[in-house]
């Protein structure tokens, strides 16, 4: 199975307005180093709403130049336009990522049906492994484990989904519909351990930006069957999961990694800076969990 562990939906780090390459390949060494199991960039957390399409093609490129093959690249390259995210898919297989991982459209709300034949036309014109991502809550629709199965069945580049729902219901129907072939991530960090448990594959992570050593760890402990630490680990990344979404991905984890030296916190409007009032509770997480230190 090429994706499973922990994968890292890798911040874009900005430098002036401009992708900072150096942080960025910085950045992904560190990952590396830390033990991430993969790598993802152009999710929602790098900030691909608002990459332009050269922008785009150069954050999969440098990914995939400084990974060297040491760990699987999956790239980003959904869009609410089926024909943009064919383009987009394209570029991606130019670079030789070793999959895609592939939003439903948003906006759009598209049927059931609809998101049958955005996928399929996405494979005809684009074939590569797809992993599908499921995130009704910045989408507005829901693919259903009945749809997931279907496309499972009907296209072989379907490999799994970035199931982030949040709702584990589902994530059980989905395994139970699509059979243990079918790779299930977690989207949602608080729903990593739960999801090993029912049979997923592993998590694309935003706390692991931060913490890429924790996160592998927890699923590898999983793995090798050995649940009390998998648990300590879960509830030892509990407040960092929260502190991720203090406010709108990636404003915290971008404000984080800045405290941390790894880049400049720098987000692309309409992504702002923290608040205040949220940056000082974020500050006393990380301080907490020693990723800064605090001043006294």
């Amino acid at each position: 199975m090429p994706f499973k562990g922990a994968f890292t939906a890798l911040v874009t780090p900005f430098s002036n307005g401009v992708v900072d390459e150096e942080s960025y390949r910085n950045l992904i060494e560190w990952q590396i180093e830390q033990g991430i199991d993969g790598l993802v960039p152009c999710g929602t957390t790098g900030e691909s709403a608002t990459l332009s399409h050269a922008e785009h093609a150069q954050v999969v490129r440098i990914c995939v130049e400084q990974v060297k093959g040491r760990v699987p690249v999956l790239a980003g390259a959904g869009s609410n336009s089926t024909k943009e995210a064919i383009e987009l898919t394209k570029v991606a297989k130019q670079v030789k990522v070793d999959g895609t991982l592939l939003i439903t459209p948003y906006y759009n709300k598209p049927t059931q049906e609809g998101l049958v034949a955005h996928f399929k036309a996405i494979a005809k014109d684009a074939s590569i492994p797809m992993i599908l991502y499921n995130v009704p809550g910045r989408t507005g629709v829901n693919m259903l484990p009945e749809t997931l199965a279907r496309l499972f069945r009907e296209v072989p580049d379907v490999k799994g989904v970035k199931e982030a729902t949040g709702n584990l219901s589902q994530v059980s129907e989905v395994l139970e519909y699509c059979g243990p072939d079918f790779i299930v991530l977690s989207g949602d960090d608080f729903t990593v351990l739960p999801t090993l448990a029912l049979g997923g594959a592993g998590a694309i992570s935003v706390v692991s930006n931060l913490v890429p050593d924790k996160m592998s760890a927890m699923c590898r402990a999983f793995r090798a069957g050995d649940l009390s630490t998998a648990q300590d680990l879960h509830y030892e990344l509990a407040p960092l999961c929260r502190a991720m979404f203090l406010e709108t991905n990636p404003a915290p984890a971008k404000t984080s990694l800045g405290l941390m030296g790894k880049i400049k916190p720098e987000l692309r409007l309409p992504m702002v800076q923290m608040q205040p009032n949220t940056e000082a509770r974020l500050k006393d997480i990380l301080g907490q969990a020693g990723l800064i230190t605090l001043k006294k």
